[in-house]
């Protein structure tokens, strides 16, 4: 999943707003519902699931509970939650759609770049998304090379020069947790 960010914010365990912000929330966006970190109650489930796979959209992120989970492995949207249990929310308050939300602890703004995959959840600022692009690419680059030369027999650790490394590290006397307060003590930082 890639897209960029449509935000909501919502009451916590409150579904009202979910609807609506499903319905502005533009094709090929991702959906990002900051639920507060909920997990007793359920903000999206399998027929919100259904609406927004057929407007387009490209996943959802819920910082909260979902329901409905075979629905949702069923179908064909990403969707990622904190949690998933069987009851669902209420629809009683407004919540905010369109403004800077929290997500598992990350600042998310409208237009920011979410991607998702099995191994979790990255938002890149819109501001960096060329930098992070280009950063991607390098490691792509870097990991197929070093893939290529562990097919031709090479070690790990002489791929990555760890014995070079760990020598260069040997001759420090420098911890990296330690500080130096004077010349003649030592103490660790707090």
């Amino acid at each position: 999943m890639a897209g960029p960010a449509f935000t909501l914010r919502v009451h916590t365990a409150d579904i009202l707003m979910v609807a609506k912000a499903l319905s502005l929330c533009p094709k090929g966006h991702v959906l990002v519902i900051d639920g507060q970190g909920e997990r007793n109650t359920a903000l999206w489930g399998g027929l919100t699931t259904m609406a927004a796979q057929r407007k387009g959209l490209a996943g959802v992120v819920i910082d909260g509970a979902i329901r409905d989970a075979a629905d949702i492995r069923g179908s064909k949207l990403p969707v990622f939650a904190r949690a998933i249990v069987p009851n669902a929310g209420g629809a009683e308050y407004r919540g905010v759609v369109g403004e800077p939300v929290q997500c598992g602890g990350v600042v998310v703004c409208p237009g920011d770049w979410v991607v998702g995959d099995e191994d979790g959840v990255v938002v890149v600022p819109r501001a960096k998304i060329e930098q992070a692009i280009a950063t991607a690419e390098s490691i792509l680059i870097a990991e197929k090379e070093i893939a290529r030369q562990i097919k031709q027999g090479r070690e790990m650790g002489e791929i990555l020069r760890c014995d070079e490394v760990l020598e260069q590290k040997a001759k420090g006397t420098f911890l990296p947790q330690l500080r130096v307060v004077s010349a003649d003590s030592v103490c660790c930082e707090s």
